[in-house]
């Protein structure tokens, strides 16, 4: 029986990616974990496994192919004893459906022929994920109460004399497969969850006025045509787009701005970068990861996410980077930053921020976070705010450092002054707790030393 490997869906947000390439081709032997294919999400490249084992017996999508949907149908495995014709009158999405019949569907209609009501238990062929079960994928479950099972998973059963009832599967919406099998003990054996009902998949909208039709909004703005290049939006920025413009809809944020001098903080970056181990090297951005971590440490009600059922109040202060890449940004994030040291701070985010720009961060390394840092000061900005990047309750934004007069005991100097706004989310962040926040920042940006203790 043909078994279907569906497009995954890598994060939450994925409704649909760009299969890159093929690690395999038609022909090959796969056994489980082996790779099959690169994915790019709008976020990163990610490699996807096999679930099963088998034989790669059709490539339905080949790669380079951009705006797969999540769950089609990308390839057909047929297990080891099965020759090529029990591809016999197959059709993506349908099972195996009569000749003439598939053959009629293909002039009149892309969708896959519904089997009759007899015959639909035999008809389906089996599906598998390419990479291992996860929370967001929606693909079609089975309907019914019969007991959904891989072909193989139903030999080695049947050879071992357990009842599959008994079996509680790993696989998509409780599929079971062979490693079920292999790993059932029957002291371990679990009631067989309910079949999951299929949700609806909506179509990907896009966001704000030009999803009326990119042309017609800028003729109506009296823009001519023939004097623009209109690039249709990419995954990336679609989901950019998204978030932000439910995070600035959503959201009631406010700024708070505050000017740190930063000549005791760049003198002692140049101290520890002339002893550190080679390889290593301190960024300025590596300190106020640091500095904000430690404030978040002091003042723990501002390390706060809303939810609608209450405040999520964070133990560990999980800090978000922005980092530009080609197309938009990603947020690397550096887990437990208020227990790490400079070194350890400036090697993650060296190896982060590489990897975010050839888009192979996992999801866990930019999903998530407590806090988000973004600096723009390297461009020469002075001053910007940022929208808030939730789940975080705040988000910093960093200008440059420039010499600027400040007056000490009555006398202007010249000092180096770098001015950062703090963006609250104010169900979370009042305007007095963002204030105490940034005090103990500017603390630790002004008195380095004090990152050390």
């Amino acid at each position: 029986m043909p078994i279907e490997i569906l497009m995954p869906a890598l994060s939450p947000t994925m409704e649909e990616g760009t299969l890159s390439k093929w690690l395999v081709k038609e022909g090959d032997t796969v056994s489980s974990g082996d790779l099959l294919a690169e994915i790019e999400t709008d976020k990163a490249t990610m490699e996807i496994e096999a679930v099963e084992e088998g034989r790669v017996a059709k490539i339905l999508v080949q790669g380079g192919t951009e705006g797969v949907k999540v769950n089609a149908p990308i390839a057909v495995l047929l297990e080891d004893e099965e020759d090529d014709s029990a591809m016999d009158g197959y059709s993506a999405g349908g099972g195996k459906a009569e000749p003439q019949a598939a053959s009629a569907a293909s002039v009149q209609s892309q969708e896959p022929e519904t089997p009759k009501p007899a015959e639909k238990a035999d008809a389906a062929p089996a599906t598998r994920y390419a990479s291992e079960p996860s929370s967001f994928n929606t693909a079609p479950s089975d309907k019914g109460d019969r007991i959904k099972a891989s072909p193989l998973a139903k030999r080695l059963a049947k050879e071992a004399g357990i009842d599959l009832s008994s079996v509680s599967g790993s696989g998509p919406h409780g599929r079971i497969v062979k490693a079920d099998i292999e790993s059932y003990s029957p002291a371990k054996a679990a009631p067989k969850a309910p079949p999951q009902t299929e949700a609806p998949t909506a179509e990907s909208k896009e966001v704000g006025p030009l999803r009326s039709g990119g042309a017609d909004y800028l003729e109506k703005m009296g823009i001519v045509a023939g004097t623009y290049d209109l690039v249709p939006l990419d995954g990336m920025r679609r989901t950019i787009a998204k978030r932000l413009l439910a995070s600035n809809n959503n959201v009631p944020d406010f700024p708070l701005v505050v000017d740190c001098e930063i000549d005791a903080l760049l003198a002692m970056r140049k101290e520890l970068n002339s002893q550190a181990p080679e390889g290593v090297k301190i960024s300025v951005n590596d300190m106020l990861i640091r500095a904000s971590a430690l404030a978040l440490k002091h003042v723990p009600n501002a390390n706060a996410s809303f939810t609608p059922d209450g405040i999520a109040y964070h133990k560990n202060a999980d800090v978000a980077v922005a980092v530009a890449i080609d197309g938009g940004l990603i947020t690397p994030i550096v887990r437990e930053a208020n227990n790490k040291g400079l070194s350890t701070i400036s090697t993650e985010m060296k190896d982060l921020a590489g990897r975010a720009r050839e888009k192979k961060l996992k999801p866990q390394e930019y999903q998530g976070g407590t806090f988000s840092i973004s600096n723009l000061g390297m461009m020469g900005i002075k001053e910007f705010g940022s929208i808030v990047n939730e789940p975080h309750g705040m988000i910093l934004s960093v200008g440059a450092g420039e010499p600027r007069p400040v007056v000490k005991e009555g006398e202007i100097v010249v000092a180096t002054v770098m001015t950062v706004t703090l963006t609250c989310d104010h169900r979370v962040v009042d305007g007095a707790l963002g204030a105490e926040w940034l005090q103990h920042f500017k603390r630790y940006v002004q008195s380095p030393i004090t990152m050390m203790l």
